[in-house]
């Protein structure tokens, strides 16, 4: 999908359906704007349904307070007018109340968004506007004067939070990483102190460079590898929508059966990826015009050294994220499926899989299909793509599990004894 081409109204109606669709709004609540090339302002209207909108009902207010539509304007229109007046670097502005960002703002605090790395980079540096009644001039006043203090994420007293960006993909990725952030801050809490990067951990991911990789034309694509990049962007889309990863982190791959493997493409919306849009890397090169994870590197040596596994996903989801940014061990002994399919999950240190390739490839062993890289991620391979598909949930939904149970009683682990039954029962020695 390419989102700049889009008219104003469609992208306002797909951002808003993407919202309400993941819980993040209400049927009333919440608002988009987009400022076009025309200084016109597309917004959505006030009192209808943000789960069922379409793109009749938005509203374009011109430069001269003319407004064009069949619905009023939001409530809101004032402050995203006295936004983007103070900010003409601005182009889209969200503004919507999810459960985990209001949890904050109830508690006047932000998130932390110093636990993973990207944070920073997408959200920027995050501000709090004083409470004020909805709609207010106030209110406009009291968030205008926090973008204008150059700031593009807002956090709200006792309401929500608004994010600016060049255009309204971006504002949506700044809102989705902040919720995130809290999400995942929320449940680290449950398992102990949350562990912060410093500023020079942020700059080294910041900093990571591309791969550098000689480019190849691709002249016949074959069955196996059509039918790869469809199951890729199958499995891409289920795991977005279920949220186990953002908008554009996450990568998945699987190799094909000439050595060559398939790899989703870097800054690519995860939601909306396509076939074409996946890279195939062969001898060490890449498919020409396309850039592909920043991962790629990693996955060739784990390929290369690592011929029964076919399948190597990377991924941050918040539950085992939690377990990644605190000091909490993560033990696969919950029920016997996870253990099945877990094994000894093993933990590595932050930015391993950059400075040490090599030594992160050779963590996997058949005991050992999953990594923790802290703060960063989670690396999981398998023998083939649903396999290491299938490790990823049980991974995320065993974590929650574990999360869950903190407040329930004390977690009782299976024991070695029943551990050497599995092992025995399911060929696992």
């Amino acid at each position: 999908m390419n989102f700049e081409l889009m008219h104003p109204a469609d992208q306002l109606v797909t951002i808003m359906n993407r919202i309400y669709q993941y819980g993040m709004t209400t049927t009333s609540g919440g608002n988009l704007s987009i400022r076009d090339e025309n200084g016109d302002i597309w917004i959505t209207p006030s009192g209808i349904d943000k789960g069922n909108l379409s793109r009749a009902d938005i509203n374009c207010v011109k430069p001269d307070g003319t407004i064009l539509g069949p619905h009023k304007p939001s409530v809101e229109l004032p402050f995203h007018k006295r936004i983007y007046e103070l900010r003409p670097d601005l182009h889209g502005v969200l503004h919507a109340h999810p459960p985990t960002l209001v949890a904050f703002s109830l508690a006047r605090k932000i998130p932390n968004i110093h636990l993973i790395p990207n944070a920073t980079l997408v959200c920027g540096s995050v501000a709090m506007a004083k409470y004020d009644v909805p709609g207010s001039a106030q209110l406009g006043a009291n968030i205008a004067e926090k973008f204008a203090e150059g700031h593009n994420t807002v956090m709200m007293e006792n309401h929500g939070v608004v994010c600016g960006a060049s255009d309204l993909f971006h504002a949506f990725m700044a809102f989705e990483t902040l919720d995130f952030c809290g999400r995942l801050e929320i449940d680290a809490r449950k398992l102990g102190e949350p562990r912060s990067l410093s500023d020079s951990q942020i700059a080294l991911e910041s900093e990571k460079a591309h791969p550098s990789l000689d480019a190849f034309v691709a002249k016949i694509i074959s069955s196996e590898e059509k039918a790869g990049r469809r199951d890729l962007c199958t499995l891409v889309h289920r795991a977005y929508d279920q949220r186990l990863f953002n908008s554009t982190q996450g990568t998945f791959s699987m190799r094909l059966s000439d050595g060559s493997f398939l790899v989703t493409p870097y800054m690519k919306d995860r939601k909306y990826i396509e076939p074409e849009d996946i890279v195939r890397i062969k001898n060490g090169m890449c498919e020409a015009g396309k850039t592909p994870s920043r991962a790629a590197l990693l996955i060739k040596q784990i390929f290369d050294v690592h011929p029964e596994i076919n399948s190597v996903i990377i991924a941050h989801p918040p539950a085992i994220m939690a377990f990644a940014v605190t000091d909490a061990a993560f033990d696969s002994r919950t029920i016997p499926e996870s253990y099945i399919a877990l094994r000894n999950v093993k933990r590595v240190p932050y930015a391993s899989s950059t400075l040490d390739v090599p030594g992160t490839a050779a963590s996997f062993t058949p005991a050992t299909p999953v990594l923790i890289v802290d703060n960063k991620c989670v690396i999981v391979a398998g023998n083939t793509l649903l396999n290491a598909f299938d490790k990823l949930e049980v991974l995320e939904y065993s974590a929650k599990a574990v999360i869950a149970a903190k407040d329930i009683g004390e977690i009782v682990p299976i024991s070695p004894k029943e551990v050497d039954d599995i092992e025995v029962a399911f060929n696992l020695k």
